[in-house]
């Protein structure tokens, strides 16, 4: 059983390698030994009535192709059925998930006469958010107003379902070309809550050119200056490196490292790397050390990258249609529907 997710469990002897991911009765199957895929099967079918539903194409509402060029992984028919249940499959499609320079904090407009109903959308969307990392921040400000939503947060969770209608079959892409090298990346929008003055913070992961983590949230503080919102940051993404550190290995892959850090603020920059305590940091004391022992023992590399190539730029605002358009065609996401 492996320690980072004890729903994966592992069967490794000499070369052979078989892993099995669980989810309550729903079982993926996987190694590099046909002849011991085979027999794991046949002691499962043994113990358990079980059916053997052949190569994996759908699990939990999640599509998945696979061809020469890599694995894709997409949630059309749900996202259909989502826009078909709000009535909007004849909508006109939105370019971006949430209108840039929206509000939604503080507003006196109504509240929703069914709150249920802004409930089951969000909900639905954020399992949508899944293979969709182009609709984390959306889904992230939307479920905020869960307890009394007010008829501006449900216009704007119905400007993320005319963005959905665009491209419903969009969603992430593995190739079978790429490294197995790690790379993060963070971002921090600062005092961006009007009413409790918090930031947020977004990450994402690579994994050679894949992406496969991401995240976006309130900061559980405030921050007092940009700086400390982007180092916060900095200390998020590099817990979600430690834990891919350990999974890793359990596929018997070798963590290359250090890893590379990628951040847009100097001044979070030279806080990893300057081993001083400030007057003006003692109150993120735990943080600075957490993330300077990782860059002393060599497990992280910070680099400076500009704000117009943050990726993790799309998790933590709304943006303008060229800025979104450009983020996320560098994310490794497509359409797997869109005509060739």
């Amino acid at each position: 059983q492996c320690k980072s997710d004890h729903s994966l469990f592992a069967f490794c002897k000499n070369a052979t390698r078989l892993h099995v991911l669980i989810y309550v009765d729903d079982l993926i199957i996987s190694g590099n030994d046909d002849a011991t895929v085979a027999q794991f099967k046949k002691y499962l079918h043994d113990c358990f009535r079980m059916k053997d539903l052949g190569e994996l194409r759908y699990f939990l509402g999640i599509e998945i192709v696979r061809d020469t060029t890599g694995i894709s992984l997409c949630q059309r028919k749900y996202a259909l059925d989502i826009i078909s249940d709000v009535g909007y499959l004849g909508c006109n499609p939105a370019s971006t998930p949430m209108e840039a320079g929206i509000d939604l904090c503080g507003t006196d407009t109504p509240l929703l006469l069914d709150a249920t109903v802004y409930r089951r959308l969000v909900g639905r969307l954020v399992y949508l958010s899944v293979t969709r990392p182009d609709l984390t921040y959306a889904v992230n400000i939307l479920s905020q107003y869960m307890q009394a939503p007010r008829v501006c947060h449900w216009d704007a969770a119905l400007r993320t379902i005319r963005y959905l209608k665009s491209s419903p079959g969009q969603g992430l892409f593995f190739p079978a070309s790429s490294d197995l090298r790690f790379l993060g990346r963070c971002d921090s929008d600062y005092d961006s809550c009007s009413v409790s003055r918090r930031s947020i913070t977004g990450w994402m992961v690579f994994l050679g050119s894949s992406l496969v983590s991401w995240k976006t949230k309130k900061q559980p503080t405030v921050s007092l200056s940009s700086a400390e919102a982007e180092y916060r940051a900095m200390r998020t993404l590099l817990c979600e490196l430690k834990w891919l550190d350990g999974l890793l290995p359990f596929f018997g892959v070798p963590v290359i490292k250090p890893i590379g850090m990628r951040c847009d603020s100097q001044s979070a920059l030279h806080l990893a790397k300057n081993p001083v305590i400030h007057e003006r940091t003692k109150h993120i004391e735990i943080d600075c050390h957490f993330v300077r022992d990782a860059l002393k023992d060599g497990f992280i590399l910070p680099n400076y990258v500009p704000s117009e190539y943050q990726l993790a730029d799309i998790l933590t605002k709304p943006l303008s249609v060229v800025n979104f358009t450009f983020l996320l065609g560098n994310l490794g996401v497509h359409n797997l529907h869109a005509p060739s």
